[in-house]
């Protein structure tokens, strides 16, 4: 059986969570395949709002395998806290959640050297969630890192003391004032290193091959989004993992073949957290109550999100890059009272028009060129059909599909699992 994919195709905090929850009960496994806990997948139930960071967003479904994958990286001391909330409500983890043994471990002295070199870049700062998860990456693929398995084996401890030391070092040698006390990080970390001992580890990639061969049915989800992809994205302005469908192929051990349905998620407007380039952010009133509104502050980190118009353009390239098949709006209900709405269906780079994402989007290097609609003052989120949107939507709807040649879904009208329409 194929494994179908969910990802982002703007800068992160489309609403994956959100729809991961809604599919789950379609799926036997949800498998997370890359990223930390720089992510936040906010899921809205019952009236209470629940945000995880690394554990996968279906483990709110009783009998649903919950797969942390190889690409993921884990920080124990964030996972800890994840499993008490989810504990507080009643959710056994014990049963359901799978980790892969190839998960690399993110150390209390990698989050100390992002920190580090976050500081001593100034004004030329990335952005970083400050998690660790740059140096954590680093370690991966400099073939330094301390993984998921290695905490089963008796010499696990005299590979943390090496690595450990070799961070701080490396801290040093950036000279910037940072402080910290690593003796009460440790003991916080070893701590939750004993409460991750507890739980079931994998060989992530022959599980979900025999899970295939026996039919069941899998769903891939991604975190942050594909202009974040470590290739693809915004570089330097990116996190440090593949973001797009191929991360999903090395992030969990899975052949290109075995990919089924493609599910890019996007908003009916654009948001960015942090540092980069944005061609069609907004600096006035509309950009406000967009950020107002829609409460556009990161499930993460807290930090307000930039706000404005969908750039189709990006998001045409996101669907080509990730062979998308099917898409899903969220957060149109955002877009009512507006009486204007604005799509970026263009660039003009270099004295020429252009309708694909070039090596630059810097403000210096391009401007967006805008198709205007008419906006509509209907409140949608009490809305459950769709024979119930409003007109000016539909066409906005219409418009959407016939560019990027892609079916629209699924509309989001609220951050409710209930507040959500399938659309034939």
């Amino acid at each position: 059986m194929a494994v179908d994919l969910l990802l982002g195709l703007q800068w992160g905090d489309e609403g994956k969570g959100k729809i991961v929850d809604v599919l789950t009960s379609k799926y036997d496994v949800i498998a997370r395949f890359q990223g930390g806990p720089n992510a936040g997948h906010t899921l809205v139930f019952n009236g209470e709002k629940h945000v995880l960071h690394t554990i996968p967003s279906g483990i709110f479904h009783e009998n649903k395998k919950n797969l942390v994958g190889n690409g993921v990286v884990i920080d124990p001391v964030i996972f800890k806290k994840e499993l008490d909330k989810l504990a507080a409500n009643g959710v056994d983890c014990k049963s359901t959640l799978l980790i892969s043994r190839k998960a690399h471990l993110i150390l209390p002295t990698h989050r100390l050297l992002d920190a580090a070199s976050e500081t001593s870049k100034g004004k030329a700062k990335i952005g970083s969630t400050l998690k660790g998860i740059g140096p954590t990456y680093m370690d991966k693929t400099g073939r330094n890192g301390i993984r998921v398995g290695d905490i089963e084996l008796s010499n696990w401890k005299e590979k943390y003391n090496a690595l450990a030391k070799k961070h701080q070092s490396m801290i040093d040698f950036y000279n910037v004032n940072i402080q910290y006390d690593l003796e009460e990080l440790e003991n916080e970390f070893f701590e939750a290193i004993n409460v991750l001992k507890t739980l079931t580890f994998i060989d992530s990639e022959e599980y979900i091959y025999q899970a295939k061969v026996k039919g069941k049915s899998i769903l891939a989800e991604g975190a942050q989004g594909s202009l974040l992809d470590i290739d693809f994205g915004t570089y330097p302005f990116v996190t440090s993992s593949n973001t797009t469908a191929a991360g999903a192929c090395t992030g969990l051990g899975i052949a290109p073949s075995d990919i089924g349905e493609v599910f890019g998620i996007f908003k009916a407007y654009t948001t960015r957290v942090g540092s980069g380039p944005f061609p069609t952010e907004l600096f006035d009133d509309i950009g406000k109550t967009m950020g107002v509104v829609g409460h556009e502050f990161g499930a993460t980190t807290g930090r307000s999100r930039r706000c404005g118009w969908l750039d189709l353009v990006a998001l045409r390239y996101a669907c080509q890059i990730n062979g998308v098949t099917q898409l899903m709006m969220m957060k149109g209900d955002v877009l009512s009272g507006f009486e204007t709405l604005k799509v970026c269906t263009a660039y003009t780079y270099k004295n020429q028009t252009i309708t694909h994402l070039p090596y630059s989007i810097e403000p210096t290097d391009i401007t967006p060129i805008y198709t205007a609609f008419k906006g509509w003052k209907e409140d949608l989120t009490q809305m459950q059909n769709e024979s119930e949107f409003p007109e000016a939507l539909n066409t906005y709807i219409s418009f959407l599909e016939k560019e990027l040649n892609i079916p629209i879904k699924i509309v989001s009208v609220g951050p409710d699992r209930r507040q959500t329409i399938f659309r034939v």
